[in-house]
């Protein structure tokens, strides 16, 4: 699953002066900031030129898919295409070290050697490889598909059972952007469900009234949320707050937060003009879910479209809108690990994880943090851009923590969830980075004691908080009040 090299293009001039001006912003931003905000205006008005031509057409803006939901036979399809592509990009990792393990005790590990390498007769053995792995793939799958077909040719289209749609969709988180760049049918499109999980087709009954969207997170599926159950959100909200309708989001969490927040907006600008009698839109998004919204509100403001003016609340779950620890983690370990002599190669493995899973180290939401880059990567942290909420929008943070109770110290804060941190829940950011600071008021933030970020999903406490502020819709004295803290059975321990 390496990276393909696009052909050289004259951006790449403007690409050269883009670094320039980052190389220029680090030493001034030192001893004065102001200039990191004209620095991104400058930035906006060049052109980008992307390394990877098969990622980057997977990350064009597109229409809301007309692809249906995934089949069985999609599934099985793509499964084995996904089995040869990894084969042959696990032959591109062992190759990376094979060169790197004869030619660095010769001292001719370098750029020159490496070249040499790529015409050189071990080259053309691995080519032979991989070749014939494709070639292995491809028949396999034309045969495999024939068979199937045969054996339902009598039998309508299948659509996957939960748990092979469960494991589809974290397939998707994980290399999901691999898929969509090499057409494989695995790559779960962008669809709306209702309650009783059936995509919201044409043939669905006019909408009318409020509708209410939720957005799910990384690796996970519209069934994570366990539409029809009477403990789930969806089920809360719809008894919470009448003549209301409850939809799910069903995308593919491994593309890019922003392609993903493009689509959204076009999916639901489509929405209301096929449904003109939709009065008001909420959208909740847990984890990378709320990030997609505000993606989706800031692009669907910028195109003007019709669908943003009626959305009345944003309810984010545990979403890191300041980054997420265990991607800048990662991506640490894997620069360290690059620096190592003979596990360099390596390093390579972190290229295989989703271009959805990097947009988390930063919480970017926006093309120009990725677009401009000669690798398959984000911006760094200080020349991310920012984006402000919509300011008729009534906006709504939820924050956990696997602590019990108020701790005062650092370290309960960078724990947070387990996974997101309480401040980059709540859209809180440093002195440092204060233009990414996400201004909503105390009474409608709420951080949740003794609950991790996977159960911040299904806690009870939760659901009554999002209802309770759906339930209020529009309500301006609850920016008035402090802070909602809630703790286990209420019982508050402060150290």
């Amino acid at each position: 699953m390496s990276n393909s090299t696009s052909p050289t293009s004259p951006a790449s001039e403007d690409l050269s002066q883009q670094y320039s001006l980052y190389e220029t912003c680090e030493l001034i931003n030192a001893s004065n900031p102001v200039y990191l905000e004209d620095l991104h205006q400058q930035l906006d008005h060049l052109d980008y030129l992307d390394e990877n031509a098969l990622i980057n057409m997977a990350y064009e803006p597109s229409a809301p898919s007309k692809k249906p939901p995934l089949s069985v036979s999609n599934v099985l399809e793509g499964l084995v295409q996904l089995a040869t592509t990894g084969a042959v990009g696990a032959t591109e990792i062992i190759e990376a070290i094979h060169s790197e393990i004869l030619l660095r005790p010769l001292g001719r590990f370098n750029e020159d050697h490496l070249n040499r390498w790529q015409q050189g007769v071990t080259r053309r053995l691995y080519n032979v490889v991989r070749y014939t792995m494709q070639s292995v793939g491809r028949g396999v799958t034309s045969s495999s598909m024939q068979l199937y077909r045969r054996s339902l040719i009598n039998q309508k289209r299948r659509l996957l059972p939960e748990r092979l749609k469960q494991l589809v969709n974290v397939i998707n988180g994980m290399v999901g952007d691999h898929l969509v760049a090499r057409d494989n049918p695995l790559a779960v499109p962008m669809v709306l469900y209702d309650r009783y999980g059936q995509p919201l087709g044409a043939k669905a009954d006019p909408l009318c009234g409020r509708v209410i969207v939720l957005c799910h997170g990384l690796c996970l599926s519209y069934l994570s949320w366990h539409p029809c159950e009477e403990d789930s959100l969806g089920e809360h909200i719809a008894l919470s707050v009448p003549k209301s309708t409850v939809l799910y989001l069903d995308y593919n969490t491994g593309r890019r937060i922003s392609q993903n927040g493009h689509n959204l907006a076009n999916l639901l600008q489509q929405l209301v003009i096929k449904n003109p009698d939709i009065t008001q839109i909420d959208l909740v998004g847990y984890s990378m879910g709320g990030l997609v919204s505000r993606s989706a509100l800031f692009y669907g403001e910028q195109e003007r479209q019709d669908w943003v003016a009626r959305v009345g609340n944003l309810v984010t779950i545990g979403s890191p809108h300041q980054g997420a620890i265990l991607e800048r983690i990662s991506y640490h370990l894997l620069d360290i690990m690059a620096k190592v002599p003979f596990a360099g190669s390596l390093s390579k493995l972190g290229d295989i994880r989703s271009a959805g899973i990097i947009d988390l180290r930063h919480g970017c939401i926006r093309d120009e943090d990725w677009k401009g880059l000669k690798v398959r990567d984000v911006l760094p942290e200080d020349f991310r851009h920012p984006t402000k909420l919509p300011r008729h929008i009534n906006t709504f943070f939820i924050a956990g923590s696997i602590a019990e109770g108020v701790y005062e110290s650092k370290a309960s804060n960078l724990v947070g969830d387990g996974l997101v941190m309480i401040e980059s829940a709540l859209g809180e950011a440093g002195k440092t980075h204060e233009n990414h600071h996400l201004y909503v008021p105390e009474g409608r933030k709420a951080v949740f004691y003794g609950v991790n970020h996977i159960n911040l999903q299904y806690d009870e406490r939760v659901h009554n908080q999002v209802s309770e502020w759906l339930q209020a819709n529009r309500d301006s004295e609850s920016a008035l009040k402090p802070r909602i803290q809630s703790f286990p059975d209420e019982i508050e321990v402060v150290v």
